[in-house]
């Protein structure tokens, strides 16, 4: 494989734990990245944000794992096998990453209800789809009906062997449902269905709130010390 030239970002407040400095490694980028390249670089703990792919380099701080589901493997928990049942009426149309008003509405209103005081409440059209989309990467628009009202949108890459959940956005009215956790059963099955072996779920964080629920799939394997070993919930 040809050499990925990496840059180190500065130390930065971490935006997940507190009292901590954050570093990242990125792929330069200027270069020439795709589906085949990208499958082998989030085998390797790498995920991306738009165009740019990164992975956490921190000097001090070792806790965001890079985590992912062996699909057909995954047994859904009793909590899960509830929001199953919630949603045996929810439907789900796969729409290519292209920029749509109406998923634009309820991006900000997710964000408006859930994150009012960070910036992505206020983000612009041309910056929330250069933050889902990609120019080189094979990303679907997964969209959720309940009750024939777009409730949800889940942000998906296919890739060589895997799927990896980007990012879901839902409409505050339908939270009974929980289509955040629906969205992450669904593409497991999706997964299943096409034959794939893996779903990312970016980084998993022991410590933190937003970000430590993701050990409720099981089973769920993190990258530790570049080798990927099973997690317990």
């Amino acid at each position: 494989m040809t050499a990925i030239p990496l840059f180190i970002t500065a130390p930065h407040p971490c935006s997940y734990l507190e009292n901590e400095a954050a570093q990242s490694a990125f792929v330069d980028p200027s270069f020439r990245l795709d589906t085949v390249i990208y499958s082998l670089l989030i085998a390797h703990g790498f995920r991306r944000s738009g165009d740019d792919v990164y992975r956490p380099q921190c000097a001090q701080c070792s806790q965001c794992v890079p985590v992912r589901v062996p699909v057909a493997q995954f047994k859904p928990n009793r909590s899960q096998k509830r929001c199953l049942q919630k949603n045996r009426q929810t439907t789900a149309i796969i729409k290519p990453a292209v920029f749509e008003q109406a998923h634009y509405d309820l991006y900000l209103r997710y964000q408006n209800q859930r994150h009012a005081e960070s910036n992505m409440a206020n983000t612009s059209p041309d910056e929330y789809i250069k933050f889902l989309g990609s120019s080189w990467c094979n990303t679907q628009f997964i969209e959720f009906f309940c009750d024939d009202e777009l409730a949800a949108v889940a942000i998906v890459d296919r890739l060589d062997n895997a799927l990896s959940a980007v990012y879901t956005f839902f409409d505050p009215q339908f939270s009974s449902y929980s289509l955040g956790v629906y969205a992450v059963l669904w593409q497991i099955q999706h997964a299943q269905n096409q034959g794939l072996e893996w779903l990312y779920l970016g980084f998993w964080i022991a410590n933190c709130r937003k970000m430590n629920y993701k050990d409720q799939y099981q089973p769920l394997q993190g990258f530790i010390g570049q080798h990927w070993t099973l997690i317990s919930p």
